[in-house]
């Protein structure tokens, strides 16, 4: 599942005229199916990202807030631009031989969709979904930024102030990129 989460979808929808009127988070949709999965008593989830420290964090947690949900594993895959095909292979075959109904998958954008796309076909799971850095969040080694700004749609500014070095590109380039590209569109359309 791709979700809508940053205010730059919601805008190139609108623009558009597009459905998608509102965000919604990885760390909405995480704490709402993981509530879900947690009452029906009978779903299993494997995540694949970040490092071990905060995998084990998230196992720790799981086991507080969602404690019926079975952890069928976790995975930190090396921290690299690309996999290799190795790389691949490995994660491929720890998701699938975990048994997991649901795939959580903690990397950076757009690694992680880019992952899930390339391996939707071998991946043997009910539910794939991109979260980002909704591990940190959870595991309590990142802290989400206030409602405010999640409500104007500045999510990312206080991010940002606090990892200028690893957030610049996506908010310097990548994002102004994408808006070009969307009123290039529009335009096109029109």
């Amino acid at each position: 599942m791709v979700i809508p989460d940053g205010v730059g979808i919601v805008l190139a929808s609108r623009l558009n005229g597009g459905v998608i009127r509102r965000r919604i988070t990885g760390s909405d949709l995480f704490g709402a199916l993981n509530a879900k999965m947690n009452e029906q008593r009978r779903f299993s989830a494997f995540f694949l990202g970040s490092t071990e420290e905060t995998l084990s964090a998230i196992r720790v947690k799981m086991a507080e807030q969602f404690p019926h949900i079975k952890i069928a594993g976790t995975y930190s895959p090396p921290f690299r631009s690309e996999f290799s095909e190795n790389d691949n292979r490995a994660m491929l075959r720890a998701v699938n031989e975990s048994g997991a109904d649901v795939l959580w998958v903690g990397m950076t954008a757009p690694k992680q969709e880019k992952w899930i796309f390339e391996n939707v076909d071998k991946l043997q799971v009910q539910f794939a979904c991109a979260v980002g850095a909704v591990f940190d969040f959870f595991s309590g080694r990142a802290i989400r930024s206030s409602p405010i700004f999640q409500s104007l749609g500045l999510e990312w500014l206080p991010r940002l102030l606090r990892e200028p070095r690893r957030l610049w590109y996506r908010n310097f380039v990548s994002s102004p990129k994408f808006i070009c590209e969307v009123l290039v569109q529009l335009k096109r359309n029109k």
